[in-house]
């Protein structure tokens, strides 16, 4: 099952939609499927992959809305392994259509249960505000990734972040973690860049990512090409930054990758009834393979019947054996355990206990 990642800060400017577009690619590019939803009304997200928001036959609207399934609102971008749902402007009325529907909260969440086996990653572009998109967001999400600006009014905001995530754990989704703090338009030059970094590694530590995205013109030019960094400049800083974000978010979903595949119904592999087949039956002895098989012989004339004085000493008793341990003839048990564990007409053998 792919792991969802939201991608929230309600302050605006601080890369998030940057920072999902590009972040899918990069995912992408390793050649692990992945999905990018765009729930910003805005469309910035959209527009970032060469898709045009106003000619989508549907978009995540739709989605919302209850019009189109999950599956058929996602395109195909020009990257391999990358698929985007569109976002429209239509967005912009979707919270006042949702507000009397029951469990609001988690039409995403549902809808998201069709196509999670699909992805190996899902990463879903916020809008900028705490309302209802973003609440469904974080309840359908694993993760979320806060990026946020090394300036100092981007700390102000993270406080009322982690307050709506600590509410969306206790109410709506209490498995959402934290996948780490991003930090975006890095400039290492800047005294106030390097202190803004030092605060917010002082608080979140080790979810902090160790990866810094640098400010870079190309990852600002590049969505005016309809395209993500790494396809309009592979050999940026910039590209060369969400490269290493993506690695980083590998290598710590590396759980999310083992899961069982589907089977033709889509039902996991793991989840369907197991068979009941008993243990083969024990084998007495096994040829080696080394032996080399007899070429047949004529058959031996047949022995004449021996005289009659000879009969009477075969007749006589005979000594015990010598591998019988007490010396009255009886076959020593050692010699017969595998033969008491043969395998009777009901095709278990004796003493053994079925498999769960």
């Amino acid at each position: 099952m792919g792991k969802v990642i939201a991608v929230a800060n309600q302050k605006g400017g601080v890369g998030k939609t940057t920072t999902a577009v590009n972040l899918a690619a990069s995912l992408a590019a390793s050649e692990h499927p992945t999905l990018l939803i765009d729930t910003d009304p805005q469309a910035n997200g959209t527009s970032s992959l060469g898709v045009e928001p106003r000619t989508v036959a549907s978009s995540i609207y739709d989605v919302l809305t209850g019009t189109v399934a999950v599956e058929d609102a996602a395109l195909h971008t020009e990257m391999p392994f990358l698929d985007v749902i569109p976002s429209h402007i239509n967005l912009v009325g979707a919270e006042i259509e949702m507000i009397d529907l029951f469990e609001r909260e988690r039409v995403l969440k549902k809808a998201l249960a069709r196509v999670r086996r699909r992805y190996h990653f899902v990463v879903i572009d916020c809008p900028p505000s705490l309302g209802l998109l973003t609440l469904n967001a974080l309840t359908a999400a694993d993760s979320v990734l806060i990026p946020v600006q090394t300036e100092y009014f981007a700390l102000e905001g993270l406080g009322q972040l982690l307050n709506t995530i600590k509410i969306v754990r206790q109410h709506l989704n209490p498995n959402l973690e934290i996948e780490g703090v991003l930090l975006t338009m890095f400039d290492g030059r800047l005294r106030l860049s390097n202190q803004v970094a030092a605060e917010v590694r002082r608080y979140f530590g080790d979810r902090v990512f160790e990866a810094v995205v640098q400010r870079n013109v190309r990852v600002s030019e590049a969505p005016s090409f309809g395209k993500p960094v790494l396809l309009y400049d592979a050999v940026s800083s910039g590209a060369r930054n969400y490269m290493a974000v993506a690695a980083e978010t590998i290598r710590n979903n590396q759980r999310f990758f083992q899961e069982p595949p589907e089977g033709a119904d889509g039902t996991p592999l793991d989840d369907a009834p197991h068979l009941q087949v008993p243990p083969p039956a024990p084998r007495v002895s096994t040829p080696s393979a080394a032996t080399p098989t007899a070429s047949p012989r004529a058959p031996a004339p047949p022995t004449p019947a021996p005289p009659a004085a000879s009969r009477e000493r075969d007749a006589a008793p005979r000594p015990p054996s010598p591998d019988a341990p007490d010396g009255d003839g009886t076959p020593d048990p050692s010699r017969v355990v595998l033969a008491s564990r043969a395998t009777p007409p009901g095709g278990r053998p004796h003493g053994d206990t079925p498999s769960a």
